[in-house]
């Protein structure tokens, strides 16, 4: 049996790799576990700068596994609440720790992207997608409502009205309404899609660590205060980032006029 997750290494760099792409890497509750095993293991691991959110073979994710909903749908109906808030409970606490992780989390997309799989690409920091990515909620079309953070991030990415679109319609759309809306960083033709990733995952690893961390941390943290409480966390960062030598350095090679060289 395939491992659902693999997790593959490059210098400070980690790949997760959704791993069904027979069934376009649709979740499970064996996915469901690694993922909560494996991002709580990066997160805690300082010497990783980046981490890579990928799917296997022609699709990034398709959402739920839809054959494993059948099989619970002959149980009584107090067992399914049971069982699938259980389900949703526990691949929170991956989401959830993607969004609080120090490292920047960059989703590659491509193919279908749709169900958890959208709220996944959500809950990442920056995401890439290929030409050929295409999205929907698909929430509706079983009669149920979204996991995975989906009404958190999505109207945060996009705007209250334009996530009610995509959530009570169910429409499926491209990778351009997708750039538009803001829901993806840059698209770009399938086969340059590994080295468009590439390149930001090298401009995240060469950066500077906690500052890059600071900055991720102030942003997630920014629509949960007022503008005042927002601007002194703002104000403690500065002044923690300025005892960093990553900023003596940074001061330095700008009024040198070449590139820095931050810790590693």
């Amino acid at each position: 049996m395939n491992e659902p997750v693999l997790l593959e290494r490059e210098g400070a760099v980690v790949t997760l790799t959704l791993n069904r792409p027979d069934a376009l890497n649709v979740l499970d509750m064996a996915m469901v576990d690694a993922l909560v095993s494996a991002t709580a293991g990066i997160a805690a691991d300082p010497s990783i700068r980046v981490l890579v959110v990928r799917g296997a073979g022609r699709h990034f994710m398709a959402g739920g596994d839809i054959r494993t909903f059948a099989q619970e749908s002959a149980h009584p109906p107090a067992e399914r609440q049971r069982g699938f808030q259980h389900l949703v409970e526990r691949v929170h606490v991956a989401i959830e720790t993607i969004a609080r992780m120090p490292q920047p989390v960059v989703a590659r997309v491509q193919g279908a992207v749709a169900g958890f799989g959208l709220s996944l690409m959500n809950a990442c920091d920056l995401a890439i997608a290929s030409d050929d990515a295409y999205f929907a909620a698909g929430y509706r079309q079983i009669g149920i409502t979204p996991d995975g953070g989906g009404t958190w991030s999505l109207p945060r990415i996009v705007g209250q009205r334009r996530a009610l679109g995509i959530l009570l319609l169910g429409e499926r759309f491209g990778a351009a309404d997708a750039l538009a809306t803001g829901l993806v960083n840059r698209v770009v033709p399938l086969a340059e899609l590994d080295a468009a990733v590439d390149a930001v995952v090298r401009t995240l690893a060469d950066g500077p660590r906690e500052a890059l961390a600071g900055a991720k941390r102030l942003v997630r943290q920014s629509l949960d205060r007022t503008l005042s409480e927002q601007l002194q966390a703002e104000a403690v960062s500065f002044g923690r980032m300025a005892a960093t030598d990553d900023f003596v350095e940074g001061v330095a090679a700008f009024l040198e006029k070449r590139p820095a060289r931050f810790v590693r």
